[in-house]
């Protein structure tokens, strides 16, 4: 067990610190709510304690990144039209927190006990899936063309669950590469892990729409009519018109990004044999 060193108290302490302190940055900046930081505090800890820095690096990344695009023209009209359909804001909340990073701390985990390789890759392809889906919605949210569905490709409304872009695909991809690259520059033994995160970045942000068009729940409010990922919309309550009710968008994100790191470690195999 390499990550999991006998000065695990020392881990500890400059875990809590180090995400305490990042934490409370971030709820701060409005970033993260109090659930979402208390969560985050745990998160964060948890990669110092069981994990080399590659874990914990890559996980700040995605969070300062999609930070900065949730927040980047934050007044435009389109984004705040968007943000109006979906579920939560850009504030996360301990939902977001764990849904984006839970499955990777499972495999930090499983990593420490095991040093099996592909777990690591297998790893890029999770944060390179949440990336890519944050930098997609927000990036996406600014196009000036209209959306399609991913599966029907008939033009939808803004901020329709399932709708794809071209801007947001470029997104994705760029989202994917970013983690990528980092991962690369922190272990130059992992040079697949460039293409390995652009492609399972764009590919988990496909399954995510797919998943949101064909079965996450979905609404309509009986006031203006739109349809909306919210239970309530213009103070009123929605009314369900399809998915599963259990399948809300922190799920659809967990299940996106279980596929995408399950992609990234049958690569790893194939690689490696």
């Amino acid at each position: 067990m390499v990550a999991i060193v006998s000065e695990w108290w020392l881990r500890l302490l400059i875990g809590l610190v180090g995400s305490g302190l990042m934490g409370y940055a971030a709820y701060r900046a409005r970033s993260l709510s109090q659930s979402g930081m208390m969560s985050a505090i745990v998160m964060g800890t948890s990669f110092i304690l069981f994990g080399e820095p590659i874990w914990f690096t890559l996980l700040i990344v995605f969070f300062i990144s999609s930070s900065f695009w949730s927040k980047w023209r934050k007044s435009s009209k389109a984004k705040q039209n968007a943000e109006q359909l979906y579920e939560k804001g850009s504030q996360r909340d301990a939902g977001q927190v764990w849904a984006n990073g839970g499955v990777g701390l499972l495999l930090c985990v499983v990593y420490a006990a095991t040093e099996l390789q592909g777990l690591l890759l297998a790893y890029v392809g999770v944060m390179a899936a949440v990336t890519a889906d944050t930098w997609a919605t927000e990036i996406g949210a600014l196009s000036k063309r209209q959306p399609r569905s991913v599966i029907t490709l008939k033009p939808v409304q803004p901020g329709t669950s399932g709708g794809v872009t071209a801007l947001g695909l470029a997104a994705s991809t760029a989202g994917g590469l970013l983690i990528g690259i980092t991962a690369y520059i922190m272990d130059s033994s992992l040079l697949h892990a460039i293409w390995i995160g652009a492609l399972t970045g764009l590919l988990g942000s496909i399954a995510d729409s797919w998943l949101g068009a064909k079965w996450q729940a979905m609404y309509r409010c009986v006031v203006c009519g739109k349809e909306t990922e919210r239970t309530s919309h213009c103070k009123q309550r929605t009314t369900s018109i399809r998915g599963a009710a259990w399948l809300n968008n922190d799920r659809v994100n967990m299940l996106s990004s279980i596929i995408a790191g399950l992609i990234a470690f049958i690569l790893s195999i194939l690689i490696m044999t």
